[in-house]
Parts: structure tokens; sequence; C-alpha cells
């Protein structure tokens, strides 16, 4: 249902700085693919790639331990003081990760920077969900991975900027011991402490979540920031249906305990949640940004250019997201996801193909663009939307806790596995794979996914929980 009285400015800002979470994980995820050419170089990693595997994936392995403890947090003490704590985070760890010459300090780093990215992953989206319209959810909840895109794009423009050229006969040697070998690299990662001491700053002047504050039994607080959302009546409305649900997940016995996710009535919900994130991770777009040097190298590129093709897939992926947000609200989530995995198995098979038949230059750069234009319209922003809006209000914070952890146990797999399944299968077999687990994803939402589209929370609790 549309209401009249939205304050869709004061929504929108509250959308934007909480999910200024999203920017950041975006920044500090795809950084380390530009500094990877000079990090390795620097540490003397490019002939280990159990070492490479590690270093790409540190920050993955914190996203998981950020995940974990974010349920626990988010429902105990809100949405704010954990977003507060991964901006915080995102400050420290990016200035820490390229001030040490320590192998060993620059994982610690990594990982730490991948708690906050674990945390905001998980309560950015959220916090959106609980604070939209739901006429106008999917668009807002698609502001984060706007962000996400944004951040990604950002990081990739910093690095090439602060990175000097490179001739493409270089050596290991010649490279390590250059500028961007000895700093440059440093600087691609302290560049993130800028817009994350910006984020922790905006971070104080937005409220608690109107929905945690209802569960929290402060419901005068909560009727407040509905008010100031859309109006006394909308407050009323909102308050009144969140703990209508709240009173009828505690007659189906919904506790707010972890263990309770997989009883008889949530356990189908849950699942869904986790096969949606592993599934977005594990349809192979992400090693694209995280391993580009490899890919694009066996397409036939050196280090300068594919620093400028890594800044083309990080614009593509920016556009398309815009575009996902004002299509969400009027396609729907379950189109758009159907979309999304039949249309990157049909271009992994040509990437596959081409690389098969050693095909170079711009014909394989053309079809990894048009990969990512498709994640950037479809599985990228919907499957946050989804996750954000599936789970019950009683549950909210650990269940999300579950899918985003799943999320970044599958990136985590994803970016430790394919240097292996490079080598073993050959860049031609490895989005063989990725293709087949495309076409496995898309029968599986076909036949599992509902649509969300236009309902309240609420609704779709009530729909969802039998």
């Amino acid at each position: 249902m549309k209401h009249k009285n939205i304050n869709t400015k004061y929504v929108l800002f509250l959308s934007v700085v909480s999910a200024m979470g999203g920017l950041l994980f975006g920044y500090d995820w795809v950084v380390i693919g530009g500094a990877k050419p000079f990090y390795e170089r620097y540490f003397d990693i490019t002939s280990s790639p159990t070492f490479q595997g590690f270093a790409m994936s540190s920050a993955l392995f914190g996203c998981l331990i950020g995940a974990a403890i974010s349920g626990n947090i988010t429902d105990k003490y809100g949405r704010k003081i954990p977003l507060l704590f991964s901006a915080f985070l995102f400050v420290f760890t990016s200035l820490g990760t390229g001030a040490f010459n320590s192998f060993t300090a620059f994982m610690i780093f990594r990982i730490l920077g991948g708690v906050g990215i674990g945390i905001a992953s998980n309560v950015s989206p959220v916090y959106i969900a609980e604070i939209s319209p739901a006429h106008m959810r999917g668009k807002l909840v698609a502001i984060n991975q706007f962000t996400i895109a944004f951040g990604v794009l950002t990081a990739q423009l910093a690095n090439m900027l602060i990175a000097e050229p490179v001739a493409v006969d270089a050596t290991d040697a010649i490279i390590r011991d250059s500028w961007n070998g000895q700093t440059g690299w440093r600087w691609m990662f302290w560049a993130c402490a800028v817009p994350a001491s910006l984020f922790f700053i905006l971070m104080w002047l937005v409220p608690e979540s109107p929905r945690w504050l209802t569960k929290a039994g402060k419901r005068e607080k909560a009727m407040k920031v509905f008010e100031k959302i859309g109006g006394k009546e909308y407050a009323i409305k909102e308050t009144d249906e969140i703990a209508l649900t709240l009173t009828e997940a505690e007659h189906h016995g919904t506790k707010e305990k972890f263990t309770n996710l997989f009883s008889k009535e949530l356990a189908p919900i849950i699942v869904l949640g986790i096969l949606l994130a592993v599934f977005q991770q594990w349809c192979g777009i992400n090693v694209i940004f995280n391993y580009a040097e490899e890919i694009f190298s066996a397409a036939g590129y050196g280090i300068s250019s594919t620093l400028f093709n890594i800044v083309l897939t990080g614009t593509t992926s920016l556009i398309f997201t815009i575009i996902a947000m004002f299509v969400v609200d009027k396609t729907g989530r379950r189109p758009l996801m159907l979309m999304g995995a039949g249309g990157l198995a049909i271009v992994y098979v040509i990437i596959a193909a081409g690389y098969y038949f050693e095909v170079k230059g711009f014909f394989m750069v053309f079809w990894v663009v048009t990969a990512i234009s498709i994640y950037g319209l479809t599985l990228a922003p919907i499957t946050w939307v989804l996750l954000s809006e599936i789970f019950p209000n009683k549950v909210r914070g650990h269940a999300m806790s579950v899918a985003t952890f799943a999320l970044w146990f599958s990136c985590a797999v994803l970016t430790l596995t394919f240097p292996f399944l490079n080598k073993a299968l050959g860049t031609s077999g490895t989005f063989g794979v990725y293709a087949t687990i495309c076409f496995i994803g898309f029968f599986f939402i076909l036949k599992k996914l509902p649509e969300t589209k236009g309902k309240s929370l609420e609704e779709i609790e009530r729909e969802l929980v039998r």
C-alpha cells in the first residue's frame, strides 16, 4: 500500500547514510584486486597459490566473524551501534593494512577489515528495509548495492590513479622495487579512511530502527521515528502491525534465539535465504573483480591495461545497479533473479569457449563486461533486497546473520579455490563450472522463490511463516 505523506527526502537520507557501509564494503572488498600485482611482489608470494589465495580471502574470513557476531549484536543492541562499530573498524584497518612491512600484519588487518564488512553487509540492508515504506523498499534497499558498486568503482579508480604506469615486460624485481611495489599499494588501502571517517560521523545523525525499537518494547521512540517518516497515522498503523506480528510470533512459539531459526515454521525460510546467499557468490562473478589480473592476462592484457579494464567493469556494475533501483519495484524480484541466473549461464558458456579457443582482446572484455552488467542488474542488488525482506521481525537479526555468514563463507570458498581451479581446469574450464552452477540456480529460483514486490515486511512474514 502506498502512503501519501511519506517524507521521501528523510527516508532517502537515512538509506544513503546507512548504505555507506555498503560503499566501504565495496571499496575494501575490491581494492585488493588492484593492489595485488604490487603487494604480492613486495611480500614475495607470486609463486605461492596458497599464500595468494589466503591474502585474497583473508578479509572474507573476517567477514565470517563479522556475520557470525552481528546477529546477537543487532538483536540485542539494535542496528545503529553495529553500524558505528563497523565504521570504526573501516577507519582503523584501512590505515593499518598499509602501515606495516610484515605479511602477517597485513593479513591481520585484512581480517579485521573483513569483520567490518561482515557487520555492515548484514546490518545496512536490514536497517534500510526496516525504515522503508513497502512501495519503495526495493529501490531503497537497492541503494545499498548501488553504494557497494560505487565503492567498487571508487577503489578501482583509486587503484588506477595511484598506480604509476608499468611496462609490459617489467620483471617481478622491477615491479617490487618501484614506487608501486614499495608505497603505491599502501595508499590504495589508506584512501579508504576518508569515506570511512565520513560514515562514522554521519551515523550519529541516524535514529535507531523503529522496528527494532518496537520489538524492544520502546514503542514511543518507534512512533517518533515512524511519524517523522510518514506522519502520525502512518506511525500508528506501522507500530500496530509490527506489534501484531510479534504477538503472532509468540503464539507460534517463535523465540528470539538462534536455535529457533531451524524450527519447523522457520527452517524453510532460513534455508531459502542461505541458498540465495550462496548462489549470489557461487555464480562466480566476484572472481572477475578479485582475480582481474589473471582473467585479463589470459585475454592478452598487461597490468596497466588490466587496471583500465577493471575500472570498465566497475563502471558497468554501477550503471546497471542504478537501472536495477528503478525496475525492482516494478518488475519484481523473481523475474530479475531468473534473468540473472539464466543470463549468466549463457554468457559464461561463451566466455569459456573464448578462453578455450584462445580468443584475445576486445571480444573477451565485451563478454566479461556483459556478465557484470547482468549481475549488476539482477543477482547483486536483488539478493540483498530479498534477504532483507523474507525473515520475520522477531528473528531478523539472527536470520540475516546466518544468511550473511553463508554468503561470506561461500565467497571465501570461491576466492580461495579460484587459483586452484584455474590451474587445474584453466580459465575456460573454471567458467564452465560457474555456468553449470548458474543453470542449477535458475531452476531452483523458478521452483522455490516467491514474489515479495509491494508487500509490507509483516505481510511477507504472514505468507512465509505457516
